[in-house]
């Protein structure tokens, strides 16, 4: 699903990912673990087309990540992105935040977008809150909508930056549980984590170490 070949990153002349090669599978989980500042996030970032790699490819089944905008778009198709801090559209409601990106992006009509929104919101155990707005829900309620607003555009694998970092011990269990039961249905995952419940979610764990996969 996800290649990483010889990928080199550096900033500010600092080495942050050092010759990294790694394949992630259609259908596992792979959780990547790490000390703070090993460039774990970094690489998400790069998979992504957030951070521009400076040296080797990555490629997202056929299509090779550049910094084109095109190709930026048809990536961000294919890899959902949930963040540690939710980036969630604070004027809109959940059910409107999971609706914005099919409607925006992918032109569908109301109904359907709605449609969507309400099944994933359930799918998260959201079903309840989708008329709340971000300030009036708990930090995992936030983080189950971002995971919810990520799935929406349908995509073939999910990238996860310390999805549980910023939550409770009590908030962190239900993230966990919504991860395990996407894992379940095969959907394809990369974790960046130091929580050990998200670690036991994943088919394969990585360690990185100051910037080089730790075998």
């Amino acid at each position: 699903m996800i290649v990483v070949e010889h990928v080199t990153k550096r900033f500010e002349g600092r080495l942050v990912l050092d010759d990294v090669s790694l394949t992630f599978a259609r259908g596992k989980v792979t959780a990547i673990v790490g000390a703070s500042g090993c460039g774990k996030s970094t690489l998400l970032r790069c998979i992504n087309g957030l951070e521009r790699h400076d040296s080797g490819r990555i490629l997202v089944g056929e299509l090779e990540v550049t910094q084109a905008p095109t190709t930026l778009h048809r990536v961000r198709r294919e890899v959902g992105m949930v963040f540690q801090q939710y980036g969630l559209f604070s004027h809109m409601s959940a059910l409107a935040n999971v609706m914005e990106a099919p409607r925006s992006v992918l032109q569908l009509p109301h109904a359907e977008a709605r449609a969507r929104a309400e099944a994933l919101l359930e799918k998260v155990g959201m079903s309840h809150r989708q008329a709340a707005f971000p300030r009036e829900l708990s930090g995992g309620e936030q983080q189950r909508v971002a995971i919810a607003r990520a799935l929406a555009m349908q995509p073939s694998a999910l990238l996860l930056d310390e999805p549980t970092a910023a939550l409770d011990p009590e908030r962190r269990v239900e993230v966990v549980k919504v991860l395990a039961a996407l894992a379940k249905e095969g959907t394809t995952m990369v974790i960046v984590t130091h929580e050990p419940a998200v670690v036991g979610v994943a088919d394969v764990a990585i360690t990185l170490q100051r910037g080089r996969m730790v075998r």
